[in-house]
């Protein structure tokens, strides 16, 4: 049988359509991946994309929200950002969880939604939704596209809003008349012009000595690395500056992975789950050097409590987060690699905090994470070692939201950077399993690893047909504890135990829905079954579901109950 060659895109024969305009101008700005799902409002952009099949990729999901949380593993492994393409209407409004969620977290998105032709917005057209509006509280910036002249400059503009500064997305909504008009074929080569936003990348030098002067006299110092460590690529100059000055440091959950684990100074993760050296050094702390993080409310515990007796120095990007829950008595607006930098170079007496560390070593091993096996079933904090040890701590590992994801950042840790992807700030559930498959399209040759639990992955379970039609070799490791756990911890703990619609009496046989999507699908009831199996899972060239049965009533702890101080920790020891 013939088989028709795929067309060249050509932009310099004919007059381009605002469609084919558009696949143009994401050509030169670099993208290779559109995370996308068709409609009729965008259907002049998907004729575009089959005439430039051969220059862009674009991978169909099965649900919008599976696809924008893709477009954010994508990002969050690369640093560009990813691009998403929703229809009008239902398809934009299904995209709402997803912006709201790379907002929060500072991930790069370049969202393109359709949008009925000009002539009929605001008459309740078929499919019609003013999705500027919606999102507006949600975007870091958005557009609505009203002259095909107007199209290269917003492109243009919507990338580097999206990229720069405090990363997060960007919404370009585009009429379908847009799409279909015509325009010139040559296209001259727009400017940048943006006067009202111009993001402080280079810190103030005198700010810069006074932290210096802090530190040479400070007695407990800490630093706290958060994930503008990793947006702004400066993990190898914090490890230089805290071995430099032999300085203890504290990472938040989206900043696992910025300093490495097994490094003496590193005290792991701080916050509600957070380990009692980490969370203990924050409270202690007459020194606390924040890079990138934003003091949010998981991390602080109650605010009265947070870093009593420090002097707080915060250095972030975004000025808007300064001072605005924790007092900052050294602000310093900056890009984190160019203030470590500038630290680096600085001469700075090392503080002498000898005792300090000898504190924290002690309260390290006094204190370590602990857990209790059973003879009644699996543990899950022994399945995520497990599942550590198997990949020797190097996979990219994606999460779901709740119990499962606070075991994976206390028990897969880090050496090194952009290998953990999880929702933060706005814990979204249905985000590990999609985001996953975003990172492994990001990263073809390394090891993805989705850590779900079995609530969330009901919730985007359908892009088991993207990772089966593109052969993306995804392993699942679904924590199934047969109930939403962290509502049920919760319940237990807050509610006087009681119980109310948190367990999940009935779910498919997952091992049999894998099998439905032609995917392999193992069911593991025991450690010896999970031991045996995960050598030949990792070995496998292809996608896996691996649905572990784990104890049900098992507790994330440490725990920071809400109204409570770091340093009212409950289940520090058994």
């Amino acid at each position: 049988m013939k088989v028709e060659a795929k067309p060249e895109f050509q932009t310099s024969t004919a007059p381009l359509t605002g469609a084919d305009l558009l696949i143009d101008l994401l050509i030169k700005e670099g993208v290779d991946t559109i995370f996308g799902y068709p409609g009729g409002a965008v259907l002049p952009i998907y004729d575009a994309i089959w005439r430039a099949q051969n220059s862009i990729k674009h991978i169909l999901f099965r649900h919008e929200q599976g696809m924008i949380h893709a477009a954010e593993g994508y990002a969050r492994v690369t640093g560009k950002p990813g691009v998403v393409l929703a229809t009008s209407g239902p398809g934009a409004t299904n995209l709402v969880t997803g912006i709201a969620d790379a907002m929060m977290d500072s991930l790069p998105l370049v969202v393109f939604t359709g949008q009925v032709a000009r002539s009929v917005i605001g008459t309740d057209a078929f499919q019609e939704a003013d999705v500027v509006a919606i999102t507006t509280p949600i975007t870091k910036h958005n557009y609505q596209v009203q002259s095909i002249s107007d199209l290269p400059r917003i492109v243009k503009e919507a990338f580097h809003i999206a990229s720069t500064g405090r990363p997060g997305p960007v919404l370009v909504d585009i009429p379908k008349d847009i799409q279909q008009v015509t325009s010139l074929s040559e296209q001259e080569e727009t400017e940048i012009q943006l006067p009202g936003y111009q993001p402080t990348t280079k810190p103030n030098p005198l700010q810069i000595k006074k932290l210096a002067d802090a530190l040479s006299k400070a007695k407990k110092p800490v630093i706290l690395a958060g994930a503008g460590v990793l947006h702004g690529k400066a993990s190898a100059e914090l490890t230089a500056f805290a071995t430099k000055h032999n300085l203890p440091v504290v990472t938040t959950l989206l900043g696992l992975g910025s300093f490495p684990a097994n490094s003496p100074l590193s005290l792991g993760m701080a916050g509600m789950h957070g380990t009692y050296v980490a969370n203990m050094a924050l409270y202690e702390t007459d020194l606390l050097i924040n890079f990138g993080a934003r003091f949010d409310d998981r991390l602080t515990g109650n605010l009265k409590h947070f870093a009593p007796d420090a002097r707080v120095a915060h250095i972030d990007i975004d000025p808007a987060e300064i001072g605005k829950n924790v007092p900052t008595q050294i602000p310093i607006v900056s890009d984190a690699k160019e203030a470590l930098s500038e630290l680096l170079a600085e001469e700075v007496d090392s503080p002498q905090a000898e005792e300090w560390l000898e504190k924290l070593a002690k309260y390290k091993a006094e204190y370590p994470l602990w857990y209790k096996h059973s003879p009644n079933g699996m543990c899950p904090q022994w399945l995520i070692e497990a599942v550590h040890k198997v990949t020797n701590g190097e996979a990219i590992v994606a999460t779901d939201v709740g119990q499962h994801q606070m075991w994976a950042a206390q028990y897969y840790t880090f050496n090194h950077p952009h290998r953990w992807i999880t929702s933060g700030g706005l814990g979204t559930m249905g985000f590990g399993f999609p985001a996953a498959i975003g990172a492994q399209l990001a990263s073809p040759e390394s090891t993805v690893v989705a850590i779900v639990g079995d609530g969330g992955f009901q919730m985007t379970l359908q892009e088991l047909s993207v990772i089966q039609e593109r052969n993306l070799p995804v392993k699942i490791i679904l924590v199934n504890n047969g109930a939403l756990g962290m509502v049920r911890q919760w319940q237990e703990l807050q509610y006087d135990n009681r119980i109310s619609e948190s367990l999940l009496p009935v779910q498919p046989d997952f091992v049999k829905l894998a099998d439905s999507y032609s995917i392999r699908g193992m069911r593991i009831d025991s450690q010896e079954e999970l031991i045996a199996a995960l050598p030949e899972v990792f070995a496998y060239d292809g996608p896996v579901l691996l649905d572990c049965r784990v104890l049900q009533k098992e507790l994330v702890f440490p725990m920071v109950a809400p109204g409570k101080g770091l340093h009212e920790m409950i289940g520090v020891k058994p």
